[in-house]
């Protein structure tokens, strides 16, 4: 089968095109093959007698496997039918193989048994044995048993090609399915001639849906497109416009910023001279010298006054002997500067 090639490839390339269709139209076959081989008469020759060959083979293939396949026919019960004429047809078809099966020989039913196994043997028997079963029977009696095994066999590709018949005309009745056998090789040349146009057809409708498709996603991507030079042409301009003003706010917030910083400078510069700078930084040392001098202290004392009870909790007796001793003294020197400056009054005096 010749590939099939993209309709926009066909329309992009007009030479190609038409080299194209001289290829598909007047060269070749669609199955490939040229038009114009001076050989063709004698392949067409040597086809035919390899479809004859085919066709014996098939035959004798055919009717191999319905001498294997087949077997005497079994009788079916009678059965009652609402209308008369289809209850007499079944009568007819049913008593048609138990007379049949009353007929058959035993022979026959031999030669039934015997036939398949040496039809289905991948290898030939032996000579001897070969003649060992010409000459016995049932095989002996081939010549007698042969028309009996004809109307089985018969039977059997007749049930055959009613299925292949039901199957090309389902819709057709049962009754009439008889008459299309003998069309039944026109029916399978059909079928695959159909077969083979769907195919082709199959093929094309695809290439065509990748076409569209194709086209379809080129409309998509075009639709996008002016989409978004709609969206720039509507609002491109006042977004462009507001990031740009955004920008020189940014920048005019940085530059106050290093202005402002540099006037921090200056002004520290100018405030504090180099040695103010210096003697607050002692100062600060100084300060910062007092202070753990004075936490020093202040721990010292708090380890002095735990040694008198006040502080620590748990000697509460210790510390109030300690306040009344305070307060005793404070009185006895108050005391004291009384006695001193009465003595000074009267020394004066």
């Amino acid at each position: 089968m010749i590939p099939p090639v993209d309709i926009d490839v066909l329309g992009h390339n007009p030479e190609f095109a038409n080299l194209y269709s001289t290829l598909t139209n007047v060269m070749l076959n669609p199955d490939g093959s040229t038009r114009h081989d001076p050989a063709a008469k004698e392949r067409a020759a040597v086809r035919q007698e390899l479809d004859r060959h085919r066709l014996s083979m098939a035959k004798h293939h055919l009717l191999e496997r319905a001498i294997v396949t087949a077997s005497p026919p079994e009788p079916k019960p009678r059965t009652r039918s609402t209308s008369s004429s289809s209850s007499s047809n079944q009568l007819r078809q049913q008593r048609r193989p138990d007379s049949a099966a009353a007929e058959l020989p035993e022979s026959l039913l031999d030669l039934l048994l015997l036939l398949p196994p040496l039809l289905g043997a991948e290898t030939p028997p032996p000579p001897h044995s070969a003649a060992l079963l010409l000459s016995s029977p049932p095989l002996s009696d081939l010549e007698t048993l042969l028309p009996p095994l004809t109307a089985l066999v018969s039977s059997n590709l007749h049930s055959w090609a009613l299925s292949l018949a039901r199957l090309t005309h389902p819709t057709t009745n049962p009754s009439y399915l008889h008459r299309h056998i003998p069309s039944l090789p026109k029916d399978h040349a059909d079928l695959r001639e159909s077969l083979t146009t769907a195919r082709q057809s199959l093929a094309t409708a695809r290439l065509r849906t990748l076409a569209s498709l194709t086209q379809l996603l080129r409309c998509y991507t075009q639709s996008l497109v002016h989409l978004v030079r709609t969206l720039e042409a509507k609002h491109g301009v006042l977004a462009r416009s507001v990031e740009l003003r955004a920008s020189d706010v940014s920048l005019r917030a940085q530059r106050t910023e290093l202005e402002a910083t540099h006037v921090a400078h200056s002004v520290a510069k100018e405030l504090y001279s180099p040695q103010s700078v210096a003697a607050l930084r002692r100062y600060a040392d100084h300060l910062k010298d007092a202070k753990l001098r004075t936490a020093e202290r202040v721990r010292s004392l708090q380890t002095e006054l735990a040694g008198y009870g006040v502080g620590p909790p748990g000697d509460e007796s210790k510390e109030k002997t300690m306040r009344e001793m305070a307060r005793v003294y404070r009185g006895m020197s108050r005391q004291v500067e009384d006695v001193k400056q009465d003595l000074d009054r009267l020394r004066d005096g």
